[in-house]
């Protein structure tokens, strides 16, 4: 039997998928993960959030892993407000997003718009870090214009006691195109004196051991494209058991319909359910033996009814080939 990789196993947050809903679905049936992180929070105004938003932080743990909410803001006393409405309900670490490489996020210098100003995020950090006791971890990217800006950030961040950093490496301009740099990557392990993980276009098995090949020592990775894209992901990293191509493809559809339901039951059969499973289905499409034929025949399906039947042509004639092929990889339009 197979040796099991020391390295522990995040799952990244994605705005509109990895909700509370996904989250406990995902975790009935599958293994791998010991980390969850929760899409975003922002505009936390007031010391008590509002329900739509409590609501995603109702669970500590989903099957005894547990959750860290995540934070994106540029606001040291949101952040204060945050942490601590999170430590009140249990938990024990939260999360900074300064990763976010979209531009409506960086061009109001949050998430990865922030990653220029290493005065500003010293001054945040000082800040929060002096009013909170709960744990904080930082998410980043080597940086939005230019992968040299994390080094300016490293120093400061070694003046404080977070938790870990992850990662994800490419700058915030890239969005997700081209390839990561995981030279850069080596230089931030090797200066920073804070746990560092590392996030960034782990697809496959092999990609994962390519990587652990090249930085034995890593703690953690997070996986985000990769795991929607083959929810199987973290356990054949881990040389867990995995059944055979048969029998996952029973798993997935029980996955799929679970979340489905269970989302539905969320919004109280609102129709915004067909937009969450179509943007997950994107994904998911790509450990299907042709893509763009399955995405094709959920995308444009307006009610339950023809998306529960596309659900299941889908699985009466289309073939579960897992990471097997390396079809995420192989699409040259990431999203």
């Amino acid at each position: 039997m197979a040796l099991q990789h020391p390295v522990n196993i995040q799952m990244a947050p994605f705005q509109g998928i990895t909700n509370l809903v996904f989250r406990k679905v995902y975790m009935q049936h599958f293994t791998g993960v010991d980390k969850l992180l929760t899409p975003f929070f922002t505009s936390i105004h007031k010391q008590t959030i509002n329900s739509s938003k409590g609501r995603e932080l109702l669970h500590l743990k989903e099957n005894g892993v547990p959750v860290v909410p995540q934070i994106l803001s540029k606001d040291a006393d949101e952040m204060i407000r945050f942490a601590n409405y999170c430590e009140q309900l249990g938990f024990e670490e939260v999360n900074w997003n300064m990763g976010c490489p979209y531009p409506r996020v960086a061009n109001k210098m949050r998430g990865s718009g922030l990653l220029p100003y290493p005065k500003v995020v010293d001054e945040i950090l000082q800040k929060v870090l002096s009013e909170i006791s709960i744990k904080l971890s930082v998410k980043v990217r080597l940086g939005y214009q230019n992968p040299d800006e994390i080094e300016d950030l490293i120093p400061v961040f070694n003046k404080y006691p977070l938790s870990e950093i992850t990662v994800h490496a490419r700058i915030g301009k890239q969005l997700y195109k081209g390839d990561t740099n995981q030279n850069v990557f080596a230089k931030v392990l090797k200066q920073s004196k804070i746990p560092v993980g590392y996030n960034g276009d782990i697809f496959t098995k092999n990609d994962f051991e390519i990587l652990h090949q090249k930085f034995p020592k890593l703690p953690f990775v997070m996986l985000g494209r990769g795991l929607l894209a083959d929810p199987f992901l973290p356990a054949h990293i881990k040389n867990e058991y995995i059944p055979g191509l048969s029998e996952q493809t029973d798993i997935i559809h029980r996955f799929v319909d679970n979340l489905y339901f269970e989302r539905r039951k969320q919004t109280n059969d609102g129709l915004q359910t067909l937009g969450n499973m179509k943007e997950y289905w994107w994904y998911l499409s790509y450990s299907f033996n042709n893509p763009h034929k399955v995405f094709s025949l959920i995308k444009k399906k307006k009610t339950f009814d023809d998306y529960e039947d596309a659900v299941n042509s889908i699985f009466n004639n289309f073939a579960w080939v897992g990471q097997k092929a390396d079809l995420f990889r192989k699409e040259k339009a990431l999203k």
